[in-house]
């Protein structure tokens, strides 16, 4: 799906931002989409490398359907090359392993693992993409929620697509730098992200954000805080998750993100976001929902898990009877 001829120079993706012109067999900047015989192929159609049932906080999803449990699948490849990549050893290779799996398959484990939904995560989604809308059509059918968990490297027609079968996404918001995206992450720039937030945001796709806090790379106050007024100015009730680094694949040399840093930029966001949180910190209060009128705790967590809620069913404080942003019940503890 999305591409066209480019005459003599090939084939032209239109499925990202990169854009990418290929001929002769070249394969694009995500490792999988390929041209061959004058066509764009994918190169890992089925090829799944990691599945398992999860907690939904754990994509992290903290307003949608929270305390249910998620079938999640992920298929090799990535249209980004971030330098930091936790799952550097299934998105950063080339997609010759994995176990040939068809959408039905992936629908039936779900529902035998009585998962209220499928998440595609781990890796790119975007970059098996034409698997992950064919699950997500026969999910729908079977009355299962689906989820998109995504580095926001996708161009609106696809988001359009994606909507129609997609409920809920978590992007990860990098930083809110173009030199940052192009440099550490391999990208084109920060304003293909901001569209695509935007995108899923106006077509009434559930969306919250990630954005992983690197000590010296993106934790610089002033950028921090355009990134918490953009978000602001979109729509203040857009949950935002701030996580803690910790060394890995090439960025092995740095030390984990101080918890004291952490803090400082929720502590900063919460100043206009309503619902802001912090990520890979043990036994923080950080994880908690509160409700936004009355400052009531709603819902407790630890460790990805629901521990005890003072919420109703669809999201109504108990307290002061206003209604959290929060889509689909909440599972009781």
């Amino acid at each position: 799906m999305f591409w066209k001829t480019a005459g003599s120079r090939g084939v032209l993706c239109e499925l990202c931002p990169h854009a990418c012109v290929l001929s002769n067999g070249e394969f694009g900047k995500c490792r999988v989409r390929k041209e061959e015989g004058g066509k764009l192929v994918t190169d890992n159609w089925g090829n799944v490398v990691s599945m398992a049932t999860d907690p939904i906080e754990k994509k992290p999803l903290f307003h949608f359907w929270p305390g249910s449990q998620v079938f999640s699948i992920a298929l090799p490849g990535c249209n980004l090359s971030c330098k930091f990549c936790q799952n550097w050893q299934i998105s950063q290779e080339r997609p010759r392993t994995g176990k040939k799996t068809d959408p039905k398959d992936i629908v039936k484990l779900a529902l035998e693992t009585k998962s209220q939904g499928i998440a595609y995560t781990y890796s790119e989604p975007t970059v098996f993409f034409e698997f992950a809308y064919e699950t997500a059509k026969l999910a729908k059918k079977e009355g299962l929620y689906n989820c998109w968990i995504s580095n926001g490297m996708i161009t609106s027609p696809p988001i359009h697509k994606l909507s129609k079968v997609i409920d809920a996404v978590n992007i990860d918001l990098k930083a809110f730098r173009d030199e940052y995206y192009q440099e550490i992450c391999g990208g084109v720039g920060l304003k293909p992200i901001l569209n695509a937030i935007k995108t899923f945001h106006r077509n009434g796709v559930w969306v919250e954000l990630t954005t992983l806090i690197v000590p010296g790379m993106n934790d610089d106050e002033s950028e921090i805080t355009s990134l918490v007024d953009w978000v602001a100015d979109l729509d203040e009730d857009i949950p935002i998750h701030f996580s803690r680094f910790h060394p890995d694949y090439k960025m092995k040399y740095l030390e984990p993100t101080p918890e004291s840093t952490l803090e400082k930029i929720a502590g900063l966001a919460r100043s206009k976001l309503n619902h802001v949180y912090v990520g890979n910190v043990r036994n923080s209060n950080w994880e908690n929902t509160y409700c936004a009128n009355c400052g009531t705790l709603l819902i407790w967590r630890r460790s990805f898990s629901l521990a005890k809620n003072e919420i109703k069913e669809d999201g109504t404080c108990l307290k002061c009877g206003c209604k959290a942003p929060v889509i689909g019940n909440v599972i009781k503890v």
